[in-house]
């Protein structure tokens, strides 16, 4: 008995310093967001950092961890740098964490981490477009809605989904 449990405790550590190492990687993603797109010239904020990081937690991370994540990283982004705009950047916590919640949701029904993340990445998108439409205009919906940033949501949706099917392909078999 006392083996069962040293190993359980072994397995909440592993656990608890891989979440850690990948909030703070997390964190300074978010933190150098601006800067690498100045250095690179490249539109970084285009992949979402933010929904990135909160896939990787649910790839390799607790659930707890990925609702943190959620929650933390808009609001860490604005205090640190005063953007997205407060109004934004609620809409956009509100946005990743109904991600989050529905990828759960969906893996238990039905039984597949690519369609789970795809649809989930699809439905709180439509949802932030939405709020935006409901507070914003539709000049702000289409500004963030250019050719270019629909591809990059795109293509960013069908990777992240194809790399959650990849991590839980072993898990749900």
């Amino acid at each position: 008995m006392n083996l069962i449990k040293r190993d359980l405790s072994i397995a909440k550590t592993r656990n608890v310093g891989k979440s850690l190492i990948l909030d703070i990687v997390a964190l300074v993603v978010v933190f150098l967001t601006p800067e690498i797109g100045q250095y690179t010239h490249l539109p970084f904020w285009m992949i979402e950092p933010m929904r990135l990081m909160v896939i990787l937690s649910i790839a390799h991370s607790t659930r707890t961890n990925s609702y943190l994540l959620a929650l933390v990283l808009p609001v860490f982004s604005w205090a640190v740098s005063g953007h997205p705009e407060l109004f934004k950047m609620l809409v956009m916590t509100g946005e990743i964490t109904v991600n989050v919640f529905l990828f759960y949701l969906l893996i238990r029904k039905i039984n597949s981490a690519f369609q789970a993340m795809f649809i989930s990445i699809a439905l709180s998108k439509l949802l932030c477009y939405a709020f935006y439409l409901l507070f914003f205009s539709q000049t702000f919906i289409r500004e963030e809605t250019e050719p270019s940033f629909l591809i990059a949501q795109v293509i960013s949706t069908l990777v992240f989904s194809f790399y959650v099917y990849w991590v839980f392909r072993k898990k749900l078999q």
